[in-house]
């Protein structure tokens, strides 16, 4: 069962946030799941299974701009570590993992990197590395369209906003086992993909200029441990982006699957909360 409740920060937003610790068990691993982009912050259905074996209780919060959370124009990756840090102590957890998906995962990491003495690890799959980082073509490797809004993104917030305004969902930006995971367990997606964009495009215009900013905390930073799981297919966020990340983050583990791509990589993220339940001491 999930709890949802609406979250006031001090000086704003509100939050819309999400809890699956609602059956009074104290001994279980908050892992905060970060969203990637567009959807909304509900936790990862598919994983909920190996989250009940392991002790996990998952929170998440809709990211600024998407379902109940107001927006924020101008957020960047660092702001992950302050409404992570505002949800735990309305919740009275003290310390905690992190986990995201695709931009999600970059957010995980700069929460980590901000809270260094809340967060135990950090599990981050198909995320992106800072833009413009150093020894790395940051679209090589993405499909037309993936680059074209991106680099919608680089020009500004006008330039995106038109971007957007005309912009059609392009399949082929996923590989064949992409599409087979959508179909299979992960079909979940069409129920945080939807929700999100009903407001409109907002929230999915402030993530990618977020993603194109400067981070606001540097992956270096994290001294937790941290995994990083990448498809070596994956046309959204190619996988030197993982392989960046796994030379930056101090303490990092690449585990790169060949065959997969963005989305079917997460059939080994059961893995990764194993992962998460061995490292997050």
């Amino acid at each position: 069962m999930v709890k949802e409740l609406d979250l006031e920060l001090p000086g704003g937003p509100t939050l819309h946030v999400y809890d699956t610790g609602t059956d009074g068990a104290t001994d279980r691993l908050v892992v905060f799941w970060h969203h990637g982009t567009p959807n909304i912050g509900s936790p990862p259905v598919p994983l909920f299974p190996a989250s009940d074996r392991l002790g996990i209780r998952w929170v998440s919060y809709d990211r600024p701009g998407y379902g109940g959370s107001a927006s924020v124009p101008g957020r960047d990756l660092a702001s992950a570590a302050t409404y992570a840090g505002h949800v735990a102590d309305a919740l009275g957890i003290g310390r905690f993992a992190v986990m995201g998906h695709s931009g999600g995962g970059s957010h995980a990491l700069a929460c980590a990197a901000l809270l260094p003495d809340r967060v135990l690890a950090a599990v981050s799959v198909s995320g992106l590395a800072p833009y413009g980082a150093e020894g790395l073509d940051w679209f090589a490797g993405m499909s037309p369209s993936g680059e074209a809004s991106l680099r919608a993104a680089v020009a500004g917030r006008e330039a995106k906003e038109r971007h957007e305004a005309s912009a059609e969902y392009d399949p082929e930006m996923f590989t064949p086992a992409d599409h087979a995971a959508f179909d299979g367990e992960w079909s979940w997606f069409g129920s945080v993909v939807g929700p999100a964009l009903e407001g409109g495009s907002g929230g999915l215009i402030d993530d990618d200029l977020a993603y194109v900013a400067p981070w606001g905390c540097d992956p270096a930073q994290v001294t937790a441990p941290v995994l990083l799981m990448h498809g070596g297919r994956d046309r959204v966020v190619p996988s030197p982006h993982g392989e960046w990340l796994a030379r930056h983050c101090p303490r990092a583990e690449l585990r790169l699957s060949s065959d997969d791509g963005h989305i079917s990589v997460l059939r080994s993220s059961k893995e990764g909360l194993d992962w998460l339940r061995a490292n997050a001491k």
